[in-house]
């Protein structure tokens, strides 16, 4: 019987090796956990024990999120005036969806010399 194929759900390194090979991407501990910043600016933390991502996201974007994805998507009390929302890594289908969520939260924060540098990271996506 041949083994069914397993997709491991994403964990913090897989987080951490995604989020460094983003250009310019650098990792620095803040609030006691690993955060990722483009250009110096903060674009992924790995809160709750790095069960989880916090991202950039589009207040309207978010709230979409949140309600369409419950299981999946949040907004931590702390960071509900903020353009930021929650995703638990077991909930993600895969690292493929680890990579789009990450690179988009980069594209929000990157500055405009390296979107036009990685045109294939292309424009932030329009939902």
């Amino acid at each position: 019987m041949a083994a069914a194929t397993v997709h491991a759900m994403p964990d913090a390194e897989d987080v951490r090796r995604i989020a460094l090979s983003l250009p310019d991407t650098t990792e620095k501990i803040a609030w006691s956990m690993p955060t990722f910043r483009v250009a110096g600016k903060m674009f992924a933390t790995l809160p709750e024990d790095e069960t989880s991502i916090a991202v950039r996201c589009p207040k309207e974007e978010r709230d979409e999120l949140v309600l369409a994805e419950p299981e999946k998507f949040w907004i931590a009390d702390h960071e509900s005036q903020f353009a930021w929302v929650r995703a638990r890594l077991a909930a993600l289908e895969d690292e493929d969806e680890l990579r789009d969520i990450l690179a988009d939260s980069w594209r929000q924060a990157a500055p405009p010399r390296l979107l036009e540098a990685y045109p294939e990271l292309g424009p932030p996506a329009v939902r």
